[in-house]
């Protein structure tokens, strides 16, 4: 799996401006009222490993009001949620979370409107968002 691929499952890789898009989404859509900078970063890893693009990432979510960053503390200020019933499609399949590893056959992935992220498990798509 390639680290930006949008489906999980060796497609092709998304172009940097929709994955630093894709990314801001994440960040404004965690039900966290705070968090580490490196949980953030274990949360973007969902979606990029590159540096260059993680730090995109987070300086154009705070630049937007998306987020507020001060001494390694990361605060959600946008209000949005993922909303299971709607933002999130489960598919039959055979994935690979996106966040764990592990082999699953339910991917669930969330949609935004820069893209689909996933697949992740049901316990891990719980924890990307902050459900768990």
């Amino acid at each position: 799996m390639r680290e930006d691929d949008p489906s999980g499952t060796g497609g092709e890789r998304r172009p940097a401006e929709e994955t630093v898009e894709l990314g801001v989404e994440l960040l404004a859509h965690l039900e966290h009222a705070e968090l580490s900078l490196g949980d953030v970063v274990d949360r973007i890893e969902t979606i990029t490993t590159d540096p260059a693009i993680t730090r995109e990432i987070l300086d154009t979510a705070e630049m937007r009001g998306i987020i507020a960053r001060e001494d390694g503390i990361v605060r959600p200020l946008s209000g949005a949620y993922v909303s299971f019933e709607s933002d999130v499609i489960q598919r039959e399949g055979e994935f690979t979370c996106r966040r764990c590893g592990a082999s699953i056959s339910t991917g669930h992935f969330m949609k935004f409107d820069a893209a689909e992220h996933g697949p992740f498990g049901s316990s891990c798509i719980r924890k990307v968002t902050g459900r768990e």
